[in-house]
């Protein structure tokens, strides 16, 4: 059974990324289109545009264009889209990297994409440099201003008449994003100009902008959810995108406050702060109009809180790096739990995980996706692109969930993170839904630990608000689920291992338990 969504489908532009997303640039040719956080530096549509014209002219003046990869290794400035789009005007690819990844990393994910040119920040040139003789990065250009880099300040000098490759929307390549790695090596995930328009479109049917939008850029632009969801679908409806470096609370609510920031892109870390800390009473967040929680699951009890305490709609969207985009929650308030939706275009179907017969609703299985915003594949991986993507284009999601009667989606977890206790599937994303209810638990999560009687035991790594006991924690639990979901061990922790969009590391929490 496949299951589509209520909205119509909508034609995807045959055009270039680029063009799609400055398709409004001469409408709001005056409007602020990126500044830093600080208030410093800036960039009006019209400045926008023309900045990306120059630097594609530059780029194009130092041999780059169709076939070749341009790597931006940088947090979120209001540069970045410049770079981004105008390697995608003069025809190439972006790979776009983790400024936190270690430098053996980085030459990894280098080497496999073949980069070129490197464009980073005064910071991180030391560490690009270094690269260099590891990688085939010929030139390292920067924002700004370092010895032994290019300031990037060169290609926005160049007023050439820009360069116009012919570009195949459904083909060419223009985005390498990586996936996150939670189950392995991470894989860089080809985007063509077709999948990331499709991504922004849909981004803006179902989350769309209202007049005068000033969106705080704080999910990072090197993830599908901030390069996606909200810089290209931002960009391509005329908001403002305030830019942050980092993210650090206090800084986070004074940038909502001064900047009058209307619509927040999060992960789910972002709204147990909103909900719960006392620092939020400190600041007028009264501008928010909406907030979209991304990157990993957003417990129900959360989003209300965080409605309650900020009087804004809170909502959560479910998609992958491989296809972002795909539900979004439109009722407010939301059904607690779902994701939502089909987007516009979006097929789903659920099939059984040992048989891969179609299933109906209401039954849990593998989640599969289709539509135009599924990626091209996985570079120089052909048998893992086999492996995720149908004959017929759906898109094994590795999510374990149904669709109920009303068309909703819900999430019970990752197929290869549940916990396997006594023969029986024990999710870890239940458990730690239950124990954020908690009035003692700051934050959490669960994974399996080998046990020789019953295969694993689900043990539970918990941050306390207030002093707790584990005996307290597993009763608490074992009060509210069946019998062999009972949390059989606790551990204190100082901070839950969690990826830059917020989703846990197992790995890491199953290595500390292997030590």
């Amino acid at each position: 059974m496949i299951f589509t969504g209520s909205r119509p489908s909508v034609p995807i532009p045959e055009t270039s990324l680029t063009s799609f997303v400055l398709s409004r640039a001469e409408e709001y040719a005056a409007r602020l289109a990126t500044v830093d956080v600080t208030g410093g530096n800036g960039y009006t549509y019209g400045q926008l545009a023309a900045a990306i014209r120059h630097t594609a002219s530059g780029l194009r003046a130092r041999g780059f264009g169709k076939g070749d990869v341009l790597a931006i290794l940088a947090p979120n400035v209001p540069e970045y889209p410049i770079a981004f789009h105008a390697a995608a005007v003069a025809g190439g690819t972006v790979v776009v990297l983790n400024p936190l990844d270690t430098a053996d990393d980085l030459a990894t994910l280098l080497n496999d994409t073949g980069a070129r040119l490197l464009v980073t920040v005064p910071a991180e040139v030391a560490k690009a440099t270094a690269l260099t003789t590891r990688t085939k990065i010929e030139e390292i250009l920067v924002f700004g201003e370092a010895d032994g880099a290019t300031s990037f300040s060169a290609l926005l000098a160049d007023d050439r008449t820009p360069p116009d490759p012919p570009i195949d929307p459904a083909r060419d390549v223009v985005a390498l994003v990586h996936s996150s790695g939670s189950t392995g090596h991470p894989k860089g995930v080809m985007l063509t100009h077709r999948n990331m328009i499709a991504k922004a479109l849909l981004t803006g049917l179902v989350a769309p902008n209202g007049e005068g939008e000033r969106v705080l850029a704080v999910p990072p632009f090197h993830h599908a959810f901030g390069l996606t969801m909200m810089m290209n679908a931002s960009l391509s409806q005329g908001a403002t995108l305030v830019t942050m470096l980092r993210f650090e609370p206090e800084a986070f609510l004074k940038a909502v406050q001064d900047h009058r920031i209307t619509r927040l892109y999060i992960v789910p870390t972002i709204a147990v702060l909103l909900a719960r800390s006392p620092l939020v009473d400190r600041y007028d967040l009264s501008s928010l109009r909406s907030i979209i929680s991304g990157g990993a699951t957003l417990d129900p009890e959360i989003a209300r809180q965080v409605r309650e305490r900020l009087g804004c709609h809170i909502s959560q969207g479910y998609g992958l790096t491989e296809a972002m985009v795909s539900f979004m929650q439109l009722e407010d308030p939301p059904t607690p739990g779902s994701v939502g939706r089909n987007a516009p275009n979006v097929e789903c179907k659920i099939i059984d995980v040992t048989t891969g017969e179609e299933l109906g609703r209401n039954q849990d299985g593998e989640i599969l996706i289709r539509g135009p915003h599924v990626m091209k594949g996985y570079l120089n991986a052909e048998e893992a692109t086999r492996k995720v993507l149908e004959p017929d284009g759906f898109l094994h999601t590795g999510d374990l969930g149904h669709v109920d009667d009303d068309g909703e989606l819900f999430i019970v977890d990752r197929i290869k993170e549940l916990i396997k206790y006594n023969g029986q599937q024990v999710s870890p994303v239940e458990l730690e839904a239950v124990l954020m209810a908690h009035p003692k638990v700051a934050d959490v999560a669960v994974i399996g630990v080998p046990d020789e009687a019953t295969g694993e035991l689900p043990k539970a790594f918990v941050v306390a608000s207030e002093p707790s006991t584990p005996e307290e924690l597993m009763a608490y639990v074992a009060e509210r689920v069946a019998p062999y979901k009972k949390i059989r061990r606790v551990e204190f922790i100082d901070q839950i291992p969690r990826t830059p969009v917020g989703k846990i590391e197992r790995r890491t929490l199953k290595e500390r338990t292997s030590k």
